[in-house]
């Protein structure tokens, strides 16, 4: 590609991810969004709950003094407090939907505009499983609309030693995508190149499939083939690491097709998020510097 990434892309970085010690909501929030902040290269962080008020002050300040453009993810509100948005018991499923409508109330403090969330575990009757998660997914969305919020539901895997989640194949995602829409059409998924793998689907299989419904996207790796690996599973190695599925070419099919569909384009760019974690014994700095260049890499293959 001869023309400049950012001509097509604002990219992006899961803080919360890069970061891990932050995904309670505590630890080096304000260093770690500062020094991300302070990069030209991104021009999106994707941040969660933040518990000290203070905190989410100045993190809106240096983000709005840095231009950079701030999302929230509240899949870390529900994966740390094993709530399911599509639960059988309809007390737990309420209190999933209500920890996500408080992070929907940081985000609206803040001035974010998109929150993403996750579809919780499979279950045994997948249409009756797939029926709650929409009421939920319906609910989020009444609740964030008066806020001009957008929900965003992001795509996992359906394995046991991965996230277990009811959504899931691309398919299945447009099916829930298309029931909330009819009442708000702003709602939308995310693809994340890192759970390809894991769900069994091509780059060009799952954005195709995904169409107009695809609204977010998010670039990582994953490790599947072996038990003992320190990243197996969900875990976001960074890319090209051993043992794992994800690197260049991958990302480079990847970003190909996005460009192929329409969704990546000069008229309106699209954040592009990185969602990579350190494995024992790395540092999130490397990391930071390592997915840049294979982005980069990636782009030029293009």
């Amino acid at each position: 590609m001869d023309k400049s990434l950012h001509d097509f892309i604002k990219p992006g970085i899961v803080q919360f991810m890069i970061y891990p010690e932050c995904m309670g909501g505590a630890g080096p929030v304000l260093e770690s969004i500062r020094s991300l902040a302070e990069d030209p290269f991104f021009e999106a962080l994707e941040i969660t709950s933040i518990t000290n008020p203070d905190v989410r002050r100045a993190v809106v300040d240096i983000c709005e003094q840095a231009r950079v453009e701030l999302i929230f993810g509240a899949q870390p509100i529900l994966l740390g407090g094993g709530l399911d948005v599509n639960n059988i018991d309809e007390e737990k499923r309420s209190a999933a939907v209500t920890a996500v409508k408080g992070g929907i109330d940081l985000a609206h403090e803040m001035g974010i505009q998109s929150v993403a969330l996750l579809s919780g575990t499979v279950c045994d009757d997948f249409e009756e499983g797939k029926q709650r998660l929409i009421a939920s997914l319906k609910d989020l969305c009444a609740y964030a609309k008066p806020h001009g919020i957008d929900i965003v539901l992001e795509t996992f895997d359906t394995l046991s030693f991965g996230k277990n989640c009811l959504i899931g194949p691309t398919k299945d995602a447009v099916e829930v995508s298309e029931a909330v829409r009819q009442e708000f059409p702003s709602f939308g998924f995310m693809l994340d190149l890192s759970h390809l793998p894991l769900i069994g689907e091509s780059s060009r299989d799952a954005i195709t499939e995904a169409g107009d419904h695809l609204v977010h996207i998010h670039i990582g790796n994953c490790a599947m083939d072996d038990p003992d690996h320190p990243a197996y599973g969900d875990n976001h190695p960074r890319f090209g690491a051993p043992g794992t599925r994800n690197d260049v070419p991958e990302l480079t099919e990847f970003l190909r097709v996005l460009l192929d569909t329409g969704y990546l384009n000069e008229n309106e760019r699209k954040v592009v998020s990185f969602e990579v974690k350190p494995m024992p014994g790395e540092e999130a700095g490397a990391i930071l510097a390592g997915s840049k260049r294979a982005l980069l890499d990636a782009w030029r293959n293009i």
